[in-house]
């Protein structure tokens, strides 16, 4: 598996065809909820398994946190690290942008994944696309 920074057309498409699969037909999200106007300032990433995309997300810099979003695995490659790479990949992207600190909103269910990342529910639960969510921030220092 490769984690990659989109660098062109294609990159996106296949990181928006992941988001596509998961938060759009398998979590009833509408598309307009989904692919928002911070799409077009964010750095995406795409995990490739071969030339197969299985997983991306977003990161954008927000009040100096990275802020880690839209972090998806395709149903047929979960719980074999992606989620993991996927985390690790866009941590590294935000240190290179000069930040050492992320927070993510994070679905409920997935909490216990984003805490052994060293995350901590920093929120009460709050509704994000008709779904539980809660704000999770990490804050000790990263190494590039």
């Amino acid at each position: 598996m490769e984690a990659v920074i989109v660098k062109n057309k294609q990159q996106l498409e296949d990181a928006y065809f992941v988001r596509e699969e998961v938060f759009i037909k398998e979590q009833n999200v509408s598309p307009e909820e989904e692919m928002d106007h911070f799409d077009q300032d964010s750095s995406h990433l795409v995990i490739y398994d071969g030339t197969e995309p299985i997983g991306a997300g977003r990161l954008r810099i927000v009040d100096g946190f990275g802020k880690l979003e839209r972090i998806c695995v395709l149903k047929s490659h979960r719980s074999i690290g992606v989620g993991n790479l996927i985390i690790q990949a866009l941590e590294k992207e935000a240190a290179k942008q000069g930040s050492a600190q992320f927070m993510l909103n994070a679905q409920t269910q997935a909490v216990p994944f984003y805490e052994k990342h060293g995350y901590k529910v920093v929120s009460e639960e709050f509704l994000d696309a008709n779904i539980p969510h809660v704000k999770m921030v990490k804050k000790q220092p990263f190494q590039v």
